[in-house]
């Protein structure tokens, strides 16, 4: 039995992990980010209750969340792309059709790359594995090898 050093992960939710990093940058790249615009509905009843001490600023944080989101989702499209040309030339280029280009189908891609549709999803999952442990999105599997004696 051969022992591996790479940890055993959870395929699926893995796989939804990094389609979502993926599509989020394939998004921003095209569109952009979209703004919130803040919520003011004025209430034209009176209201009767007790001090209750709270106070909101809903401007304060709608301009907060818009700076610390787009933050964010500009620091994912930059490390997705940055690991995405880390992967090897044909991983890279199936990865760039299907995902960060127009979303495409996985036969269609698998055609314009030359691949068989064995092969190209063997090369596909093996850049999902890369990109997750990449992008930091791996999700370990529960129940681990247990270790021969």
């Amino acid at each position: 039995m051969q022992m591996s050093f790479l940890p055993k992960i959870d395929r699926k939710a893995t796989q939804k992990r990094v389609e979502e990093a993926l599509e989020t940058a394939r998004i921003y790249k095209q569109i952009g980010f979209v703004r919130r615009e803040m919520k003011n509905t004025p209430a034209y009843e009176a209201r009767y209750h007790g001090a209750t001490n709270k106070t909101t600023d809903t401007a304060a944080d709608c301009a907060v969340w818009n700076v610390d989101k787009e933050e964010e989702i500009r620091m994912l499209t930059e490390r997705v792309e940055r690991a995405v040309s880390r992967l090897s030339k044909k991983e890279r280029e199936i990865i760039q059709l299907r995902y960060l280009e127009d979303e495409s189908f996985d036969y269609v891609v698998a055609g314009e790359v030359g691949l068989s549709e064995r092969t190209y999803t063997r090369m596909k999952a093996r850049a999902f594995y890369k990109l997750a442990f990449m992008l930091k999105l791996e999700v370990l599997s529960e129940d681990p090898d247990p270790v021969p004696a």
